[in-house]
């Protein structure tokens, strides 16, 4: 039971720095400014460990390898962790956290695509409404172009979705596949 504990506890926090990580580097590779209240909270969340990296980290074109490498270390430092107080062959550890990392980035954009969703029902004036839409459209607008609107229904959403869970499946048994 202290070993699901902990384990829950490191996916949370990995989730949520790793998470801010990746996200700042995709606000960052689609423009999106950080003077909302999303923004200033992934810098808040992320500098620390994002600004360090990026002196000896440069960008590539438009990606910022500090971002992705520090969500990186974050899943890493997560299963080191975990390795620590179990028994297990420490050599898949990066192997582990790149595949962590990718699932990261599969769950951070189906929680995305949710809220996108869900605040095109209620159109809202919050600040974070523009700043999902500019996150989501890029990802969605390729979906639009053979998806029809349905009774004024966009359905995009709901097929990025479905697009993302069979990735996450196919991930799982790559994974699966590389480490057994």
């Amino acid at each position: 039971m202290l070993h699901q504990i902990i384990s829950f506890l490191l996916d949370v926090a990995a989730g949520l720095l790793g998470g801010a990580c990746l996200l700042r580097l995709y606000m960052q590779a689609q423009r999106v400014p950080f003077g909302n209240p999303v923004g200033r909270f992934v810098f808040a969340v992320t500098d620390w460990l994002v600004l360090p990296l990026r002196k000896g980290l440069p960008a590539v074109g438009r990606w910022d390898t500090a971002s992705l490498v520090g969500a990186w270390l974050i899943v890493l430092a997560q299963f080191g962790v975990l390795w620590l107080v179990s028994s297990g062959s420490a050599a898949w550890l990066p192997v582990l956290a790149t595949f962590g990392v990718v699932r990261l980035a599969i769950s951070g954009l189906m929680g995305l695509v949710i809220v996108y969703a869900v605040l095109s029902w209620v159109q809202s004036d919050a600040p974070l409404v523009e700043v999902i839409s500019r996150l989501c459209t890029p990802l969605l607008r390729p979906l639009r172009r053979w998806i029809p609107l349905v009774g004024g229904i966009d359905l995009s959403p709901l097929a990025l979705l479905v697009i993302l869970q069979i990735a996450a499946m196919v991930l799982a048994a790559l994974q699966g596949a590389v480490l057994f």
